[in-house]
């Protein structure tokens, strides 16, 4: 890429306020609200975007009696747009870290098995070493995070890749399986049953990730594949916070990952029912942009994740 002067974008002298043009526009759907939020005035906004098609030789935006709307070109660019000034936003956030004496930043979005264990104990340990490195860390299903690990908005996923997204620009380093366990709070009447079964519990009040998630689909082939209906007592939610109080509270269950369930009974919030589950998750990874190169506060979270995942999962991770 060095030297290359040839490149398309260094031909073009794309201006970033073009970038920024394209994304208003998109947001405001209007030449006069866009002129005002960047502080443009109405001909020059007018005059920017012609530039970019004429450079381009294709319409970006669709001229309406009542705004405006992008064309397939202005959707491509626009994308584009945001993941370029999310880049040059994060290289702004580094320099301004290092020029503090700190390490820079890192953004992890996690599933809650990861989240649980393997996130923080990477980074209670990074954090020894290097305090002042700025990490934040989301929480939240496979498929809300690829979008923002796509967008840029993130620097390193731990989760799945689903069937019908495309992989190609993505890096992807399994780790684990994802066991899955049945759960109630402590002192519930069904942990004194013997022998328990799926039979005994497929009636009980559950708390449950909502139909049509693949944890969901999981559960319910569980049951199925002995020939039992799903349950159909179900409050649903994705929040670990509002399943873990309900299930303090009342006699529902739930089946979460194993090790998440091993984590809260640990501390004597919930106990895990003595029933053999045939459920369980595929299995999960790190992944990351193909075309993105790690910054270097990432590149050391990355380095720690890793060393931890051997240390829980029985990974081998070169570390």
């Amino acid at each position: 890429m060095a030297g290359n002067y040839h490149n398309w974008f260094i031909r073009s002298r794309l201006k970033t306020r073009q970038l920024l043009l394209l994304v208003a526009l998109d947001e405001e759907r209007n030449i006069h609200r866009t002129a005002e939020a960047l502080l443009m005035t109405q001909p020059a906004v007018s005059k920017l975007l012609k530039e970019l098609e004429d450079m381009l030789e294709v319409p970006l935006f669709e001229r309406l009696p009542r705004g405006m709307r992008p064309t397939w070109y202005g959707e491509i660019m626009i994308r584009h747009a945001r993941k370029v000034l999310s880049s040059l936003n994060q290289a702004h956030e580094e320099i301004h870290a290092l020029k503090a004496g700190q390490m820079g930043q890192v953004r992890i979005g996690a599933i809650t098995d990861p989240g649980t264990q393997l996130v923080p104990q990477a980074i209670a340990r990074i954090k020894q070493q290097y305090p002042l490195l700025d990490i934040s860390v989301t929480i939240d299903t496979s498929d809300m995070l690829l979008p923002r690990l796509m967008a840029g908005k993130l620097d390193i996923m731990i989760g799945r890749i689903l069937q019908q997204q495309d992989k190609s620009s993505l890096v992807y380093e399994a780790i684990a399986e994802e066991p899955i366990s049945i759960v109630c709070r402590p002192g519930h009447p069904l942990l004194n049953v013997a022998g328990l079964g799926l039979r005994d519990v497929f009636s009980a009040g559950w708390v449950l990730t909502p139909a049509g998630s693949v944890l969901r689909h999981r559960i319910d082939m569980g049951f199925r594949q002995q020939n039992i209906d799903p349950p159909s007592n179900v409050v649903e939610t994705v929040s670990q916070l509002v399943t873990t109080t309900l299930l303090e509270s009342t006699d529902m269950l739930s089946a979460i990952a194993t090790r998440v369930a091993e984590h809260y009974s640990r501390y004597g919030m919930l106990r895990v029912l003595p029933i053999n589950f045939p459920c369980k998750m595929d299995e999960f990874g790190f992944i990351t942009l193909r075309d993105q190169q790690l910054s270097p506060g990432a590149v050391l979270m990355m380095r720690t994740l890793r060393e931890v995942a051997n240390e829980l999962y029985g990974s081998s991770f070169t570390v």
